[in-house]
């Protein structure tokens, strides 16, 4: 469905060759902005762009690393050289690729992956936002968007580094709202809980979704397009009085006291 919220904007989405940052490069798109798809990977972020633009859609692609600083700021110089400008930033891309498989309990960390970690995920995010900085105030304003997670909010037995650099975001995202609310920029944050993406799917198709969704309020697990749809949200101008804040989109997760899950269970069995 496409409508016209974002109609005359240019957004930057990164991580867009796939999962959340495409459903939202996607979205951004339909809702009539001119949408630059950034990714490590630049073969995937170029076919999804030309599938945007065959489709009718504003889209173009470039290729990012966030641990690279001088690849951040050629992402913002390429927009601005494409669209003429930047107005919404979607800081989405992470280094996956560490904390499904290395990140680990502190007493196990190794300094190289927390390192890289910060490095990619949090001075990635800071530099991306430095440099689109620009280009947005010379445009009057615009609106970031920062992706941290649950798992900066209350802590698990793994993925400590990801973690820890996801709640440097927040506090980043709040920082950032402070020092150029008054220049007409706002910065926020969403925070996935348990998303269901082509990658992770598999994994939570049987027992283990059955038990993570034991511990949502709601009906089911989350998409990639319930965080499209949040961060469109915060990119439009319907936010335009919400700024500094950390938005939880986790089907209540964390909303609730941890025994919640329990006593469903000890009710169910008392009623039987």
């Amino acid at each position: 469905m496409k409508m016209n919220r974002l109609t005359g904007k240019v957004a930057i989405v990164t991580g867009a060759a796939s999962g959340i940052g495409l459903a939202t490069a996607r979205r951004f798109a339909e809702e009539g902005a001119r949408v630059m798809l950034a990714d490590i990977n630049q073969e995937g972020a170029s076919e999804q762009a030309d599938a945007l633009y065959r489709s009718g859609l504003l889209a173009s692609s470039v290729r990012v690393d966030l641990g690279d600083e001088s690849s951040i700021r050629s992402m913002i110089e390429r927009t601005v050289a494409t669209f003429g400008g930047v107005d919404i930033l979607f800081n989405n891309a992470a280094a996956t690729h560490l904390s499904s498989r290395l990140d680990s309990p502190v007493q196990e960390m190794d300094v190289q992956v927390w390192d890289d970690t910060m490095r990619i995920n949090l001075r990635g995010t800071l530099l991306a936002i430095k440099y689109a900085l620009a280009p947005m105030l010379q445009n009057g304003g615009g609106s970031i968007i920062n992706t941290s997670s649950g798992s900066a909010q209350a802590g698990a037995m793994g993925y400590s580094a990801y973690a820890v650099s996801k709640a440097g975001i927040e506090s980043l995202t709040r920082y950032v709202a402070t020092q150029h609310g008054k220049q007409g920029i706002r910065c926020n944050a969403v925070a996935p809980g348990l998303i269901l993406t082509p990658a992770t799917a598999d994994d939570y198709a049987g027992a283990a979704g059955e038990m993570m969704l034991s511990h949502h309020l709601t009906p089911r697990l989350g998409t990639v397009a319930d965080i499209a749809n949040a961060a469109l949200f915060l990119a439009s101008e319907e936010a335009e009085f919400i700024t500094g804040q950390v938005i939880n989109v986790d089907g209540g997760l964390l909303a609730h006291q941890p025994y919640v899950a329990d006593e469903r269970r000890w009710a169910a069995e008392r009623s039987a």
